[in-house]
């Protein structure tokens, strides 16, 4: 694809990325746990200028996953509602790699606030309770899948590098880990 065409492309579904993540207060993680088993799950997401944070319980499965192991899958998805056909939900896949955030960093209150903006005091009652960890979940390559024969890769800093998959969206191994 000419470097004129993938900027038209870029131009064109970065904001609407950017408005789905936007439409979506909850995001769905695949977690490992010591053993490598998987095990799915999801958590309310704030997005702030550097990444997803997320505020789990480690009394909760996906939160002691998390600190087991720091690699993740997550998926924002179109409700079904919402949806044209159940076959072809709008979502938006990516690999992560999940990391704690110290109570006491500077990181630790952008996390909160971010949360707490969109999700109100709950989450200051919550960060303050000891079995609690924020997380910041940093994105590597993803997946965004409009409907039938238009999904699109993702990957470099941010995940602002998109390439329309013509060939299907599942890959190669090598291509991308994401599958949808």
């Amino acid at each position: 694809m000419s470097s004129e065409k993938e900027q038209r492309l870029r131009e064109k579904l970065l904001p609407e990325i950017e408005e789905f993540k936007a439409q979506r207060s909850t995001l769905q993680l695949a977690t490992l746990d010591a053993d490598g088993l998987p095990n799915a799950s999801y958590a309310p997401f704030a997005l702030a200028d550097d990444g997803f944070y997320i505020l789990v319980s480690e009394l909760a499965r996906h939160g002691t996953n998390l600190k087991a192991s720091k690699k993740l899958s997550v998926m924002l998805v179109e409700d079904e509602s919402e949806s044209k056909s159940v076959f072809a939900r709008k979502r938006l896949t990516f690999d992560a790699t999940a990391e704690i955030v110290a109570r006491d960093s500077e990181t630790f209150t952008k996390g909160v606030a971010a949360l707490s903006n969109r999700f109100g005091e709950m989450i200051d009652n919550l960060a303050a309770l000891n079995d609690f960890n924020l997380f910041k979940l940093n994105p590597h390559q993803g997946l965004y899948v409009k409907g039938f024969g238009q999904a699109f890769s993702l990957s470099g800093a941010e995940l602002l590098d998109i390439d329309w998959k013509r060939d299907g969206h599942h890959g190669s191994p090598k291509e991308m880990i994401v599958e949808a």
